[in-house]
This record gives C-alpha cells, structure tokens and sequence, in this order.
C-alpha cells in the first residue's frame, strides 16, 4: 500500500462481490455490466457500511478513552495531591496537542492515504495510553507528558473519518451516517465515566481504568487495515479529484476564511466544546463535592474513592447524547422541508435551551441532588443536538479537497478557545474563590466557576443564528465550485511543490 496513493488499498477481507463479478463474465452483455457497474466512490454498498461500522467504533474509543480520567479524577487527585488547577491541566495538556496535531493530519489526509495515517495514529495512541496507566506519584509530570502524546492518536483520526464518511455517502444519507459516526461521541464519553468508575472499584486500583482501552485501540488498528476501503475523493458527489485541482495550504485557508457559514459555525461550536469540555472533567467531581458538603458521601481522604456519581453521569451522558444526536438530525430533517436554514436553526435552539438547564442544575446541586441529574439530562440532550449537524454543515458549504483542512481548522479554533483551556480556567477560578480549604468551599468555588458553561452557551446559540444567514449562499457555492483557469494549483517540479496557473499546464 501506497502511503503517497490516496486510492491505494489491498485489503483481504471482506472483498466487493460486485465487482468481482463485473469483471469475471466474459459473455456478459452492455446492460448487465452497467448492473454491476463499481460505486462512483470505488466502496460497495456493503463495504461502506462495513466502513461505518469500524469508524464508529474508533470514535467510540476515543471519547471513552478521553473521559476515563475524569471518572476516576478525585482518585487521581488524592494520589497525587493536587489541586484543582493542576487536575485541570490532564485535559488541557491532552487537548493543546490534539489541536495543534490537528492541521498536520489535516494536511495529510487532504493529500495521502487517510487509511495508513489513522492506523498509525491509533496505535501510536494505544501504546501511550497503557503507558500513562505506570506513573509513579512523584512524577505527575510524566502523566501530564503522556496525556499529551494521547493527542496524537486522536489528532491522526478525528480529522481524517468524517472526510471518508463524506466521500461515501451523500445528502440524508450522509447525515444519517454522520449521525450514527457522533452517536459514539456521548456514548463513548459515557462509557468513559463508567468503566472508569466500575474498574476502579472492581480493581481497587485506578491505575487499571487506563489499561482498558488500548487492548481495544489494537482491536481498532487491525480492523482499519482489513475491513476499511479508502474512498476516491469527491467522486460520489460526481466530483472526482482529477476534476477538483488542489490548491495550496495558504490558498485553502484563505478559501476557509472567506466561507462565512464555516467561520461562524466553527464559532458556534467553540461555545459547545468550552461547555463540554468544562462539565466533562468537573461535573462528576462537583456532584462528588456536592454529596460530601451535604453529608452524602464520605470524604476522598485515602484511595479508593466513591466514584458512584461517575457511574451516574456517565449514565445520564450516554442516554441525553443518544437522545440529543438523535431529536437533532430528525428536527433538522423535518425543517429542512420548509426552509434551508435549518441546521444552524436547530443548532442555535439546542444551546440556547442547554443554557437554563445548565444553569438550574449548577445552582440545585446543594439543594435536590434528584433535580440536579434531571437538569443535567435535559442540558446534555440539547447540547447533545448540534454534533452531526455541525458536521454536516462543514461538509456541504466546503469543497472536497479542501475538507481533511477544514476539520483541521474548526478543530483548532473550537479546542484552541474552547475546551483546551476550559478545564484549567474552571480549577483556576476555583482555586481563585476559595477562602479556606473546607468542604463548604470545596464546593461553592466549584459552583461559582461552573456558571460560566450556561453563558457561554447562549453566546454559541448567537453565532448558530449568524450562521443562517450566510448558509444558503455558501452551500450554493460549494455545490457549483469549479477553479477557475488562473486559478493557482501545486504541481510537483524537482521534487518540490511549485504553484502554477492552471493555464500553464498541458493535459
């Protein structure tokens, strides 16, 4: 397999009956070859299902593997005896090198074989993972460097899966697709919570809730290699490469930054990924400080700790999210016939209904711990509403040679103001309000730095309404793009990659 051929694959398993029957009968008449005719992405119907399939499940894998640590955080803070600062920076440290990883692989999966880069990337990922679970508590360091490398991994993935997704499928089959690959999002993110908290308490040890998914990573590595198909890119919406000239890196950007729909949306979904990533690393340690202040829980004084309401957020996380991806795309399927604003409609009314919820729930955690979890389900649900929406907005107002760069960006920019410092700025504001170190303020500082998630929501909601302004005209120009003749392209000369007007070059 060719690393530098994008359509390159040889894959054992699971091989195109179709087309191998198109190819095998000599007699066959003109009709009965157009029958078997291969897909215009090179992918078999049931091949690309397949695809979907294994996609899903990585997503899955990453999301788990992200949220472990945090079901298992007031652990790691006894262990380590840090403060809520430093606990903050396991999932800033993690994010930072996912989001500055995130355009190399961009880059990269715009131009070479998407299927090697995450295959190397998930084992690069599972290797370092298991190796976080063996830090000693005098280096807290180490554990901070190996949750970065984590984003590696992850980096090498998330940019490239939702381009393969794209050059597989179109229209409403695409955003089922789309919806069933960000189902693992919240399900994944879940799952995290819950094995993190049953292993700890079944190992005695949380040292063992990291060890869980690398085995399942390799799974993941051996089933890109034989299962998953590198698609032709662009070919299914009739727009095969050779007929969509890449430009350069600079002129992609420049194209991105021009696209007003994909700005505001990426700005719209900075606001959810500040909100997620704040609630997904303090929430179950703020029900934890929660129930001790109210006398519920007895105080993380020596390891294990009560992970229970770990288990309960993670519980509450996997059905809101299934319920949130899912009332999404139905809402913006149902509006999609009476107007074409429909998906940063939904996205827009998802946060701005999360907002009140968050907020309710934040504020009732001393008072009914039973009102609380309902407010968190109903705020996760409708935060849960935009994944594959945003997804599939990204995907139609942008060309598709330019989309692996793209993701890269959105990633960037949502992690870089999002949740990349989210986490660090709610234990530093904690840290910040806290008077004494007693249980009441354990808590209420906490309280204080977690409001933020609620107006940071409807600030997102505000960017989502921008967004429908601008959506019709650039969904338009994505469809009916064609360079023009001057337009530069990187034609390779020497070994190095020169630009060129496309008028310069003989065919």
């Amino acid at each position: 397999m060719s690393l530098a051929d994008p359509t390159s694959d040889t894959t054992p398993f699971f091989s195109d009956d179709s087309e191998a029957e198109g190819s095998e009968e000599p007699g066959a008449g003109p009709s009965q070859r157009r029958e078997v005719e291969e897909p215009a992405s090179g992918v078999s119907s049931m091949r690309s299902v397949f695809t979907v399939i294994v996609l899903c499940f990585i997503n899955l894998l990453n999301y788990m593997d992200r949220f472990t640590v945090a079901g298992v955080l007031p652990d790691i803070e006894q262990y380590f005896g840090i403060n809520d600062g430093k606990s903050g920076l396991l999932q800033t440290v993690f994010i930072c090198s996912y989001m500055f990883l995130a355009p190399v692989f961009g880059y990269l999966g715009d131009r070479y074989n998407r299927k090697v880069i995450m295959s190397v990337g998930i084992g690069f990922w599972s290797v370092v993972t298991l190796a976080s679970s063996y830090m000693p508590r005098e280096y807290f360091w180490l554990l901070l460097l190996t949750r970065g490398l984590v984003g590696v991994g992850e980096a090498s993935y998330s940019t490239i899966a939702p381009t393969i997704i794209a050059d597989l499928y179109v229209k409403e089959r695409r955003t089922q697709m789309l919806s069933l690959f960000y189902f693992a999002i919240p399900v994944g993110s879940g799952l995290g919570y819950i094995v993190g908290s049953k292993v700890d308490d079944l190992a005695g040890d949380w040292h063992w809730a990291l060890r869980v998914t690398p085995a399942l990573g390799l799974v993941a590595v051996v089933l890109l290699l034989f299962v998953v198909k590198e698609p032709k890119r662009g070919a299914i919406e009739a727009r095969p490469e050779h007929t969509l000239q890449r430009t350069s890196w600079l002129g992609d950007m420049k194209a991105l930054c021009r696209n007003p729909s994909f700005v505001l949306s990426t700005f719209g979904f900075t606001a959810v990924a500040f909100v997620t990533g704040s609630l997904a690393l303090w929430a179950p340690a703020f029900l934890f400080r929660a129930a001790v202040f109210n006398g519920e829980r007895p105080p993380c004084v020596k390891g294990p700790c009560d992970t229970s309401d770990s288990l309960y957020f993670g519980i509450i996380t996997v059905f809101s999210g299934i319920l949130g991806v899912a009332s999404g795309a139905e809402a913006s399927r149902r509006l999609r016939l009476r107007t074409p604003k429909a998906d940063p409609l939904v996205c827009a009314l998802g946060l701005l209904l999360s907002a009140p919820f968050l907020y309710l729930a934040i504020v009732f955690a001393q008072a009914s711990p039973i009102a609380t979890y309902v407010f968190i389900f109903l705020g996760e649900t409708f935060l849960s509403m935009n994944w594959a929406i945003v997804a599939d907005i990204l995907l139609y107002v942008v060309v598709p040679t330019r989309r692996a760069t793209a993701e890269a960006f959105q990633i960037v920019l949502s992690h870089l103001l999002g949740d990349a410092g989210s986490p660090y700025l709610i234990g530093v504001v904690s840290d910040s309000l806290k008077q004494t170190d007693s249980y009441l303020w354990q808590f209420r500082s906490l309280q204080l730095s977690l409001l933020m998630c609620a107006f940071v929501a409807v600030g997102g909601g505000a960017f989502f309404l921008a967004t429908a302004l601008f959506i019709e005209k650039d969904r338009q120009h994505a469809a009916n793009y064609t360079p023009s003749d001057d337009e530069p392209i990187v034609v390779p000369k020497s070994g190095r990659s020169t630009r060129v007007p496309v008028s310069s070059v003989l065919i």
